[in-house]
């Protein structure tokens, strides 16, 4: 694995921390699904974790009434505890476990206690201000992906011993 030379305003993933840190979020963030925007806010956290772009994690009552909906799926993260999946919905569109949430997350992550991640590739968009985020490759992470910030990452295939 070689790594990517962060540039001017940029930042590597490879200088996130392990154990992760959680961190305010500046920008507003803006969820779309179905054509229309299911949640945005001003008041997002983002998880840096070492080769992982950031998650991004919003406040529950950012979301439109109706858009979410609890699924039965569960994970286990070694580092924020058990994962709670979430349905989301908008317009005539519904995705089947498109984000998730910790209820009662691990020690060092209680900032993120009920706030939701979106899986970027599952929904029409997300966005950082203005900017539309790119997924995480993989089906098991969902790091949202931003001009600034340099990989690689880990997700895509062969990466998984990283």
């Amino acid at each position: 694995m070689k790594r990517d030379r962060p540039g001017l305003g940029q930042e590597s993933v490879w200088d996130y921390p392990r154990p992760p840190r959680v961190e305010a979020e500046p920008r507003i963030v803006r969820i779309v699904l179905g054509g229309e925007t299911i949640a945005t806010t001003d008041r997002a956290l983002r998880v840096l974790e070492t080769s992982h772009p950031p998650g991004i994690y919003v406040p529950p009552g950012a979301f439109a009434a109706a858009s979410l909906s609890p699924n039965p799926q569960r994970t286990m993260c070694e580092w924020k505890g058990l994962a709670e999946y979430w349905d989301l919905s908008g317009g005539n569109t519904t995705r089947v476990a498109a984000a998730w949430s910790y209820s009662e997350p691990r020690p060092g992550f209680e900032a993120i206690a009920g706030y939701i991640s979106v899986y970027p590739g599952r929904v029409d968009g997300c966005y950082l201000g203005q900017e539309l985020v790119r997924a995480q490759e993989g089906s098991f992470y969902g790091g949202w992906i931003t001009d600034e910030i340099v990989g690689p990452f880990k997700g895509a295939p062969g990466t998984t011993g990283w």
